[in-house]
């Protein structure tokens, strides 16, 4: 709750909804957005209840008992599908991203997994925090999530490359994009949770 406002985009959604499940107790509006039509569609699909969908449910039950304010799942459910008004694509490697400037800038942005897995090498990677950043509003807060040292994960059968980047890399592209750090936390994999389909 230390970071709210008006507008959270999602960078890179995915076709999924767990990253949104805390913000959208925090933000009136969500923007969810993906380069890929088919996650966009799964998106729009679960946003307007429609059957068939992936079973959410566990997640937002899971989330709602980390946060331990007793609220019912389907009420956090209720709201995010209320918050999720807009499922934008997206291309971060264009310096507008989404082809036209978000109206009116977002107060945050989200990133989960997103930018070390669409970029080719550590510039490109640079760039495009770069872009995704011109949807922010001044002073407004980011939050990114990603691997470090990972150099591909598996979907299904399809082995996907993925920047391999260190903590000065990151730190370095945050800079170079205007970002002012506040605060940077990393941890290693358990070896447990170690699955074989990435090597972060």
């Amino acid at each position: 709750g230390e970071i709210r406002g008006r507008t959270l985009i999602d960078v890179g959604s995915g076709p999924t909804i767990y990253q949104l499940l805390s913000a959208c107790d925090h933000f009136e509006e969500i923007v969810a957005t993906d380069y890929l039509a088919v996650n966009r569609e799964e998106l729009g699909r679960w946003a307007r209840g429609e059957p068939g969908t992936f079973d959410w449910s566990p997640f937002i039950r899971h989330v709602c008992k980390i946060e331990g304010r007793g609220e019912p799942w389907q009420e956090k459910e209720r709201r995010l599908r209320g918050r999720l008004r807009r499922i934008l694509p997206i291309d971060v490697h264009r310096p507008d991203p989404l082809g036209a400037p978000l109206s009116p800038p977002a107060d945050a942005l989200l990133s989960a997994f997103c930018l070390e897995a669409v970029s080719p090498d550590r510039d490109a990677f640079a760039r495009a925090l770069a872009h995704v950043g011109s949807l922010l509003r001044p002073g407004g807060h980011a939050l990114l999530l990603g691997a470090l040292g990972e150099s591909f994960y598996l979907a299904g059968a399809a082995r996907l490359p993925v920047v391999p980047l260190a903590e000065d890399d990151v730190r370095s592209a945050l800079a170079g994009a205007g970002f002012a750090l506040r605060d940077f936390r990393s941890y290693a994999m358990p070896p447990a949770l170690r699955t074989g389909v990435d090597d972060v």
